[in-house]
């Protein structure tokens, strides 16, 4: 483990005190990995809409005093008693996903995103959004060298929601996504490497995600208002708009799915039976597994993926997010926190 002295004594964190959604830039105390853990100085941390949910009060109970951010990239620092599969020096990807039981029904059913003892970086454990994080190390994950920090950032939520929820939609060849940014632009590439055809929505007029959207492989981009081109085997859906669910399902194909990929959603409205009949599926996405992660950075590894990102250095965090609500990002948002060249 270092020593101590090797590190000031303090960092420098963004920290969500609600309700305000405003978050304070301030010094806090470097954080003592424990048993089982790794200290781990944060290179990037992606900006994700699921921090916006936590920070406008529509996910509940978060830690007090909480710094955010789940999309974190950086270098082990210091290990805790125990760690063995880790080592100071070596570059990893913390996720949502920060710790489960091990034993309960779910985990050991290969379901542990639905463990009710899970811990989550940025909302019930602190985030990234800080010089330094502590995490678990059986949740952290290796990333491959073609990425940089800013680039690998986004592929620890957005494209491990994305990538979830490719996987739940089975064999479908033909698949619509709505609500075109972080994950819809990560996993766009997957499926068409895949062999998938991809049609894409966005909210009317926004003409750069369409843009986006053909850029990394859609074959068609509309808005959301438009009626879908074709009939789809699966539907994906990243806004977290109700009312695009009887859309998408009306766009599904007999015996299709529509897969709703965020952790919060408006109010879905009434629709007609006939919207589900003949089979259609209407199911959600929670969290993540650590297979999903390893699957990810195996797909990341065979296809060079391009990770369009906006980045902003750590104190601009309320500017990054403000950005993200007003939809002024194509792709991702990143936050920049290492300041000694180690990030892109």
């Amino acid at each position: 483990m270092a020593s101590s002295s090797e590190h000031p004594r303090t960092m420098q964190a963004a920290v969500f005190d609600g309700p305000d959604p405003c978050l304070s830039l301030r010094r806090m105390p470097i954080p003592e990995p424990g048993r089982g853990e790794v200290r781990i100085a944060v290179a990037a941390c992606g900006v994700c809409r699921t921090d916006l949910h936590v920070i406008d009060g529509e996910l509940p109970s978060p830690k007090p005093a909480l710094i955010p951010g789940h999309e974190i990239i950086g270098y082990v620092d210091a290990l805790g008693a125990g760690v063995r599969d880790l080592r100071p020096g070596m570059r990893v990807g913390v996720p949502w996903l920060g710790h489960t039981c091990g034993h309960c029904r779910y985990c050991l059913d290969g379901h542990e995103n639905l463990c009710d003892a899970a811990a989550f970086h940025g909302y019930t454990r602190d985030g990234g959004y800080a010089e330094y994080v502590v995490a678990e190390s059986a949740y952290c994950f290796s990333i491959p060298d073609a990425y940089d920090d800013v680039e690998a950032a986004p592929l620890m939520c957005a494209g491990l929601i994305g990538y979830r929820s490719l996987r739940m939609a089975g064999a479908a060849r033909r698949v619509g996504i709505y609500g075109f940014g972080a994950a819809a632009h990560i996993v766009t590439q997957i499926a068409v490497a895949e062999g998938r055809r991809v049609f894409a929505f966005s909210s009317a007029g926004d003409d750069q995600a369409r843009q986006l959207a053909r850029d990394v492989g859609a074959e068609w981009a509309g808005s959301s208002d438009d009626p879908a081109p074709e009939r789809f085997d699966a539907a994906l859906i990243f806004a977290p708009a109700g009312y695009l669910v009887p859309r998408a399902l009306e766009s599904v194909d007999k015996g299709g799915i529509v897969i709703c990929g965020g952790i919060h959603m408006s109010d879905i409205p009434a629709f007609p039976y006939r919207l589900l009949w003949e089979e259609r599926r209407l199911v959600s996405v929670a969290n993540l597994t650590r297979a999903d992660g390893i699957g990810l950075m195996r797909a990341a590894t065979k296809t060079r993926l391009l990770v369009h990102a906006v980045s902003y250095p750590l104190p601009d965090a309320n500017v990054a997010l403000a950005d993200l609500r007003a939809g002024r990002i194509a792709g991702a948002a990143v936050l920049r926190v290492s300041g000694d060249g180690r990030s892109a």
